[in-house]
This record gives structure tokens, sequence and C-alpha cells, in this order.
């Protein structure tokens, strides 16, 4: 008998120790702010309490870490722009499987260029005027909104070198140049429509200090990526938390707090093709003016450019 109870309360204990499956959700620091846990770590709590899964944050300070800590599998989902989610597909085994939506019901947002609200700068021909005299703000050069868009759209068709345009040029994150460009310790820099507007409900007083000089074509809003060889059952739980997140005032605050979110809604890794797009043409601007390409190799390298720009449109259609 004693025996029998002794096996019994070793099983017991045997099952109490099984773990459950840990899951590390990769965030990139894109506020220059130490209450960047205590945003993220409610919705976390409440990924774990209805999963079952043991849900830690992953806070990386570049897109380059999360992508990287994909790849080797440190971390099996994460928030990511939308140009560090391709480097994760196409390197990490990445999926996108879900898109944020913002609380006006949007699924995109904008690059925009800023300046100090006392600038001299009124236009973003101001800007390019007087460049030489200027230091400027670059994003993660992983960033899409932060150096991708604005090298593509702004600089590229002009011929302009970013890194030799400007008087200094540093790289930071979009909470890093927001309050650089608000402290005045650069006098231009990339951002994100998004940034700005969670500024002007949390500071408007800040928000009141900053211009914006351009604004960009809408670009798809940020995906949620995992990995593509998590067990079918750990896709399941995770996929049915994250689309029935936000129906409660709680849950709304938890995610307003992230990134002025409402909720999120299924994708693809067709949601990238706009901005691998992007890539190609800012390529296509890169080849077109390199002084060290031959005739020819130029012609073959806008070829194969072209073919690529004409896959990625089939693709989308």
């Amino acid at each position: 008998m004693k025996t029998l109870l002794r096996s019994l309360l070793l099983a017991l204990a045997g099952v109490s120790t099984v773990a459950a499956e840990e899951i590390a959700f990769g965030i990139l620091g894109t506020d220059a702010s130490s209450a960047l846990k205590q945003n993220w770590n409610p919705f976390l709590e409440d990924m774990t309490k209805a999963t079952g899964l043991e849900v830690k944050g992953f806070f990386a300070t570049d897109y380059a870490g999360l992508v990287e800590a994909m790849r080797f599998s440190k971390i099996q989902v994460a928030w990511l722009g939308a140009k560090a989610a391709i480097e994760s597909v196409d390197r990490a085994d990445g999926e996108v499987f879900a898109q944020f939506i913002d609380q006006a019901g949007r699924t995109g947002y904008t690059s925009v260029i800023i300046t100090h609200r006392d600038s001299r700068l009124q236009t973003i021909e101001d800007m390019f005027t007087h460049a030489k005299e200027l230091s400027f703000g670059m994003g993660d050069p992983q960033s899409t909104s932060g150096t991708l868009v604005p090298l593509c759209e702004l600089f590229a068709p002009r011929g302009l070198d970013v890194r030799q345009a400007f008087r200094i040029t540093r790289s930071s994150t979009h909470g890093g140049n927001l309050l650089a460009v608000v402290n005045k310790q650069v006098d231009v820099a990339t951002n994100y429509s998004v940034g700005l507007e969670k500024m002007k409900a949390s500071n408007p007083e800040t928000y009141a200090q900053v211009r914006v000089l351009w604004t960009s074509k809408p670009i798809p809003s940020d995906p949620i990526v995992w990995r593509r060889d998590l067990p079918d059952a750990t896709k399941k739980k995770i996929r049915d938390f994250v689309f029935s997140y936000g129906k409660d005032e709680r849950e709304k605050a938890i995610l307003s707090r992230l990134q002025q979110i409402s909720g999120f809604r299924p994708s693809d890794n067709r949601q990238l093709i706009p901005v691998r797009l992007t890539a190609v043409t800012l390529e296509k601007y890169k080849v077109t003016a390199d002084p060290d390409l031959s005739a020819t190799d130029r012609a073959v390298r806008l070829e194969a450019l072209n073919r690529r720009q004409a896959e990625l449109e089939a693709a989308a259609r």
C-alpha cells in the first residue's frame, strides 16, 4: 500500500513539474521609454493566461537583433516593421500571420520628416536647400518608415546619398529621433505617423513642438510574424488569442498603450509585397546612379530588377 501511495505521489509530482511550452515574443523598443515593458507586460500576461503557453517578452533595441533572434529560434513570435519582416521571412523561417489595425480602423500608416516648430524650415524643399547646414536623424537601417521609404521616395529620386547630403547624419529609433527633434539635438529627422499620434494623445504639449515637413504614401501597418515551424496546435492558440483580443475596455486600453491600435486582423506574407516593391524601386535608383557600373552590367542588373518587379506585381494581383 505504501509503495502504491509513493508511486502515485511521484507521478503527481512529475505532472506538476511539466513546464508550459515557452514562447518568446520579440518587441522592438521604438519608444525611448523605460515604460516599454510596463506597457507590453499586461498583453503578454493575458496571452499566457489565455493560451496556457509561457509567454515572455524579448525586448530588442534594433530590428536586426529581432531577426537574428528569430533565425536562431531565440524568439518564436515578433512584432516587426515590414522591412524587418521581409528579412525574417527570407532569412529566419518567419511567416506573417497578423496585422495591426489602428484606432481609426486603418491598416496603414505613413513615414514623415519632422523638424522643431521653431525651425526656419517650412517645407521639404527648404530642407534640401539647406541640407549641408543641417543635422539629420535617420531611422533604424531595417525600419520601413524610418529608412527605406524616405530613401526611396525622397532621396534616391534626387540622386542624393543621405550620408553625404547633410552636415551630420545619425541613426536612432523613432522615439529617439522624436525626442532629439523636440530637444533641438537634430534639425530634421525621419519618423512615423503612429508615433506622432501616440505623442499627441499622451503629451500634446510636446507634440506641439513638432512640425511635419513631408508625409509619404501609405505603408501597410506592422505585421506580427511567427516561426513557420511552430506546432500547428501552438499556432492555433496564438491565433485565437490575437484575433479575439481588444474586445473589452481593459484590453482596448492595453492595446492603446502599445501602438495606438485597436486590434489585429489575419494576414500573410502577401502583406509584404508593397514594401518589397519599394525596395526594388530603391535598388533600381541605386543601379542607375552607380558610376562604377559599366553600361552592360547596369543593363543586366536593371533587367533582373525589372523581372523581379513584374513578379511581385503579378503576385499582388
